[in-house]
């Protein structure tokens, strides 16, 4: 069974950082495209940036020059530095993967179970 547990969450000022780190174990063969996303009260889940396995990243407008997303392929993890936090980054971030379970199957999207991000002004 494969597991996305995300962790660093937590209430921070505007204009402070948080780093997120999500760890993903259980019984897989490859992970492709490593992502993060965000759902605010009232709004759509968004995705705020992606990596895929050759490190090429891309970011959701809104966050660009703020955020970094990074990966260590030997940790089975993905992380999301974010700077220069501001209120509207306010929501639940989940940590998402598209990975595959044996080689005979296609990559299937699994996610974590969340983590708040408050950002205070």
């Amino acid at each position: 069974q494969v597991q996305l547990v995300e962790s660093g969450g937590g209430l921070v000022q505007a204009g402070g950082s948080l780093r997120l780190s999500c760890a993903i174990s259980g019984r897989f063969v490859s992970i492709n495209t490593m992502g993060w996303y965000r759902q605010a009260p009232g709004k759509q889940r968004e995705l705020v940036a992606d990596i895929t396995s050759g490190g090429n990243t891309n970011y959701a407008d809104s966050v660009k020059g703020r955020f970094t997303i990074s990966r260590d392929n030997a940790k089975n993890a993905v992380y999301l530095q974010m700077n220069s936090l501001k209120p509207e980054d306010t929501a639940v971030y989940y940590c998402n993967a598209f990975l595959r379970t044996s080689i005979r199957t296609s990559y299937t999207q699994y996610w974590g179970q969340g983590t708040q991000v408050t950002v205070s002004s």
